[in-house]
């Protein structure tokens, strides 16, 4: 699978739940799956970075529960799914493609990143809204779009193992 594909599926993953994909990435950076050691996002295999961000993913998965939780379309928060949908995808592609220097593969990957979170911010409130209508109520929505949101950043970064 192309660097892009997985660089647009973290992305689209950042769009649904922000704090996930950077988690999902570091992860596969501290296990060696992900070569980002000498480049601008080394810091994603940094021995604190994984729990750090998977202790934010926990914390969004259970306040997305919460009522007065702002729409993920707002401008801090839609913004918010962009970059780390970008820092995501820069680093999947970028680590495949040499990140040294710039690299118009990290750049590309950041793009399509970036893309996929808007794919993913507009999609999964749209999907979200239509499953909360169907069920009569949003918390079973949440938890399917959770389930979607972790599984699918697992899957990515195991393919990643073997790349």
């Amino acid at each position: 699978m192309s660097v892009y594909v997985l660089a647009l599926l973290i992305g689209i993953v950042a769009g649904l739940r922000a704090m996930t994909a950077p988690a999902a990435v570091s992860w596969a950076a501290r296990l060696g799956w992900l070569p980002l050691q000498g480049t601008p996002l080394a810091f994603f295999g940094f021995v604190a970075t994984p729990y750090i961000f998977t202790i934010l993913a926990a914390i969004e998965l259970i306040t997305d529960q919460l009522p007065e939780t702002p729409s993920r379309k707002v401008p801090l928060q839609f913004g918010a799914r962009i970059v780390l949908g970008a820092l995501s995808g820069a680093a999947i592609s970028g680590a495949h493609g040499g990140l040294a220097g710039g690299s118009i593969v990290g750049v590309l990957g950041a793009v399509v990143g970036a893309v996929g979170a808007v794919i993913g911010t507009l999609g999964g409130a749209k999907a979200r809204a239509s499953m909360a209508a169907m069920f009569g109520r949003d918390a079973p929505a949440a938890l399917i779009e959770d389930v979607v949101a972790i599984v699918g950043a697992a899957l990515i970064v195991v393919s990643l193992h073997g790349f």
